[in-house]
């Protein structure tokens, strides 16, 4: 679509919010009301018991999507009850065609393309918080907690029960939330935050009691009252689930593989200590059901992120939220606390063999989280990981100890916040470990948060220190590493062999529009200085780093004769360091548009290093920042519609810069095919061809610094199997085979790093190039199977494969990927069983 044509689209459709020029209809109401039951509801998707006869209907639904506060299609009724014990709700969803209804099978926590009723309550009330619990008509459940109004954790997992049943009228679901499962302030009468959504697949529609509107910020803030809980009481019910593991792992001796048998056991325990502060805890916890990270061959400077997988450090992690360098342009998950430091890989794995670099053990670890009555929300977490050991008894990652405390203070409703946050590591060293390795690390960090104009515009920020301490050589390994390479001529700061610590600090400030009419903006200032470090417990790709972004947005709710739905994004981001070095100036403009037919198209491009800008990081890596040519980047996407049961989806991006001499295409290819109502299948081919003219390499020569052409391809393809038997027994299966080769030639040094042309800033260095090949396989089969509720048996089996060669190799990727099935397996078999008891 022409870009002046989606805009003249977006500007009419924004002269009322029914793009016809219709006034609002009055706002609905926003309160109900609970009924006590005098005895516990029989969950059974019927509303024959006693209290649902006397229990007044919500009925005052309105469809938000795709038409925001448009009549919905069908009537939808809830009624809410509740006694000592459990909340209870009834929901009835009217549909004239039953037999349209899909009844998909799908695992816990899987959004199915199916209808679904969702209840959200905020136990609270702070309009901030809350949790979600949906159902679909097979009985499919899902569960999420919301934080800060808008983050949803859908790894939040609560014992809870729900019926649902089709029938002439429609479907049916009948929920029973323990009140030992939410987090409130006992009162002698209580009034929560409440909500209730239903989708109508086959339609893409939504509807709700209350009206949400896409057009304002927030979830908890939009919800309406539930009232009339008297005399709720103060349930502190404690929760345990002791496990126990068996497994058998591949173990490789001197020259061939042996296997390992163990037994091992561990517990997980909450205990609400107050009714609004929860304690989690977990004793020799054990992953093993977790799946396996993606292989990934990193060629630049920076650290990979990888997404946190464990369902202790999952649960909650919303309330440990602290971003750094994030915002609407760019945001590549750093901020200050990162799980996966925890347990990590033991950093000095060059210290033990070639099966010692796994995980590091974990003691034990737990959390206290909640909500006083004053407004604030707290979240303590400790984690005390073993010393893991290598050969000869050398230490490869020390005892160590990991804290976080984060607080955050609301006021005016949720509308104004201020908020702290402490993180604390500190190693137990010895000889082997202390000269490489900090000794300790803390970073403390304030936020705040003030929405205003009815909470259509905000303005945030932040301020964070951070101090690490350890011998003169582990400091020196830390003003050299990439984040800070302190050694660059014109850092602006001087490297010092002998410090023993290094203190820096980062501000943030952010201005945005939330809400109200159809533009969306933010524009931001945010810094590191050269010392700043958050690694230890964090995630920080760059130090030294200021940067000015500005995001506009125009957006249509509202469909009209070409979409459902349309957006499109300006961005304008500028980088400099500290000392003033430009390293980045970009522009991007980017659309997305639900078409009538519920397929979405994706599309963007981005011109950056406009102007006079510099590489300081990731291309002498340490040298001197390296002047740079403009680049060019489109990117397009395709998704299908999700009702049928193939669904495509198709993504491509290109980039070339330096002149033409370098360029980039990644492509992604996915087809989604539910096979039956109970088995959903996905393969995900994705191929990259990289063309680098100027991709650095290692030297032998001090000052001396080498690039070389790099002529890279990379392919993996990924599948998935998901076998649901019943809505508490499914089957899992995952594989990915993965290549990456390349070669190297034209070996050149950096000669003039600030020259304009190109040719210039190099000359030919005689210098031997190789290349690389590194393939590798994983696989996951877990069969998951909750024989009560909370209490789950897994059976799992993992196996991975993986080689690298120092030369790209005379085969072809279709040989590559038949050699990598030549390879030894690495198998895991394990089976853990945990069992639930609450008093």
């Amino acid at each position: 679509m022409p870009a002046v044509a989606l805009l003249a689209i977006l500007l009419q459709t924004a002269t009322s919010p029914s793009g016809d020029g219709v006034a609002l209809p009055p706002s609905t109401a926003t309160r109900a009301t609970a009924v006590r039951a005098k005895t516990p509801v029989v969950i059974d998707g019927r509303d024959d018991d006693e209290v649902w006869r006397v229990a007044p209907a919500i009925t005052q639904f309105r469809e938000f999507q795709p038409k925001e506060d448009g009549d919905p299609r069908f009537a939808t009724e809830a009624k809410v009850a509740y006694d000592d014990r459990n909340l209870y709700v009834f929901i009835r969803a009217f549909d004239p065609h039953p037999d349209s209804i899909l009844k998909l099978l799908a695992r816990r926590d899987v959004r199915a393309a199916t209808d679904q009723l969702k209840i959200m309550i905020d136990s609270y009330h702070d309009r901030r918080n809350g949790f979600e619990f949906a159902v679909n008509p097979a009985g499919v459940k899902r569960d999420y907690a919301i934080y800060n109004d808008t983050q949803e954790d859908d790894a939040w997992d609560a014992v809870w029960d729900v019926a649902t049943q089709v029938d002439s009228l429609g479907w049916t679901a009948e929920f029973r939330i323990p009140l030992s499962q939410l987090r409130y302030v006992p009162r002698g009468t209580n009034t929560f935050g409440f909500g209730v959504w239903r989708d109508i697949q086959r339609y893409t529609e939504r509807e709700s009691w209350p009206l949400y509107r896409n057009s304002q910020s927030g979830i908890s803030s939009q919800l309406g009252e539930l009232t009339g809980l008297v005399g709720l009481p103060s349930p502190r019910r404690p929760e345990i689930a002791p496990y126990v593991v068996t497994k058998n792992v591949s173990v490789p001796t001197a020259s061939a593989f042996d296997r390992s048998q163990r037994v091992t056991g561990g517990a997980d325990l909450k205990y609400g200590i107050t009714s609004n502060l929860t304690l989690d805890a977990t004793v020799n916890p054990d992953f093993g059901q977790v799946e396996a990270d993606p292989a990934v061959l990193n060629l630049t400077a920076f650290e990979t992120f990888f997404q946190e997988r464990r369902p202790f450090f999952v649960q909650g992690a919303g309330i440990f939220r602290f971003d750094v360098n994030c915002n609407q342009v760019n945001c590549n998950g750093e901020g200050l606390f990162y799980s996966r430091r925890i347990g990590r890989a033991p950093q000095l794995s060059f210290y033990g063999d070639a099966g010692s670099a796994t995980a590091t053990t974990i003691y034990g670890a737990a959390k206290l989280t909640g909500r006083l009555p004053g407004g604030q929300t707290v979240g303590v977490l400790d984690a005390i990981t073993e010393r893991a050991a290598g050969t000869l008894g050398r230490t490869m990652e020390p005892t160590t100890n990991y804290a976080v405390v984060r607080t955050q203070q609301d006021f005016r409703n949720g509308e104004t916040g201020v908020g702290m946050m402490l993180t604390a590591v500190n190693r137990n060293h010895d000889q082997s470990t202390q000269d490489l390795l900090r000794r300790n690390a803390y970073v403390g960090a304030f936020d705040f948060r003030h929405r205003f104009l009815q909470g259509h515009y905000q303005v945030s920020g932040s301020f964070d220190l951070s101090r690490v301490a350890g011998t003169d050589s582990a400091i020196a390994l830390t003003q050299r590493d990439a984040v800070h390479f302190y050694q660059r001529p014109g850092a602006g700061v001087s490297y010092d062999p002998t410090r023993t610590s290094l203190s820096g600090n980062a501000e943030e400030l952010f201005f945005s529009k939330l809400g109200g009419g159809i533009t969306r903006l933010e524009t931001s200032y945010q810094r590191r200085s050269q010392g700043f470090e958050a690694n230890d417990l964090g995630f920080l790709l760059q130090a030294d780093q200021q940067s000015w972004n500005t995001w506009f947005g125009l957006q249509a709710l509202h469909p009209s004769s070409i979409y459902q739905q349309a957006f499109w994004n300006f961005n304008w981001w500028q980088y400099w360091t500290a000392a003033g070095t430009p390293v980045e100036r970009a522009a991007n403009t980017n659309g997305h548009v639900m078409l009538k037919n519920r397929w979405w198209l994706h599309g963007g491009v981005t011109a950056g290093q406009l102007g006079t800008t510099f590489c300081d990081r990731n291309c002498s890596r340490g040298g001197p920042a390296v002047r740079v040519d403009p680049y060019v980047a489109p990117w397009l996407e395709v998704d299908g519609d999700g009702r049928p049961a193939l669904v495509p989806y198709i993504w491509f991006n290109y980039w070339r810069g330096d002149g033409g001499r370098s360029e980039r295409f990644n492509g992604n290819v996915q087809v989604t095919y539910r096979i039956a109502s109970q088995v959903n299948t996905s393969l995900t081919l994705k191929a990259t061809h990289n063309v680098n003219d100027v991709q650095p390499i290692p030297s032998d020569s001090p000052g001396v610094y080498l690039f070389a052409h790099l002529n890279q391809k990379e392919v993996s393809l990924t599948g998935r199997v998901d076998y649901t038997l019943s809505t508490v027994l499914t089957l899992q299966l995952y594989a990915q085979p993965f290549v990456s080769k390349g070669a190297f030639s034209s070996t050149r040094k950096l000669l003039d790093a600030n020259a304009q042309a190109f040719d210039d800033r190099y000359q030919r260095y005689n210098a031997t190039p190789g290349g690389f090949n590194f393939k590798a396989f994983n696989s996951t089969a877990v069969l998951r199977w909750e024989y009560r509720p909370g209490s789950t048996l897994f059976v799992v089996w993992t196996q991975g494969r993986g080689d690298f060669a120092p030369a790209m190799g005379p085969r072809s990727l279709k040989g590559d990927f038949e050699d990598l099935f030549g390879l030894h397996p690495n198998n895991t078999f394990l089976v853990k069983a945990s069992y639930w008891i609450n008093w």
